[in-house]
């Protein structure tokens, strides 16, 4: 079954009680992933933005 997260409501909402919202994140694979997909969110920009900044800095032995 799938999960998603609510950005509304706050709360996890699984296939059988989905809402028809534009503020769902998901799916994720259960309800402990759901519950912190802001937390995952937070942590995959701030790997991205790193990468962003090694990638326009370039190497490091110049």
């Amino acid at each position: 079954m799938a999960y998603w997260y609510n950005l509304t409501t706050g709360q996890v909402e699984s296939e059988d009680n989905k809402s028809q919202s534009d503020d769902l994140m998901g799916p994720y694979d259960s309800q402990a992933e759901a519950s912190k997909a802001l937390d995952t969110a937070r942590q995959r920009t701030e790997a991205w933005d790193e990468e962003d900044k090694a990638w326009d800095e370039g190497p490091s032995d110049r």
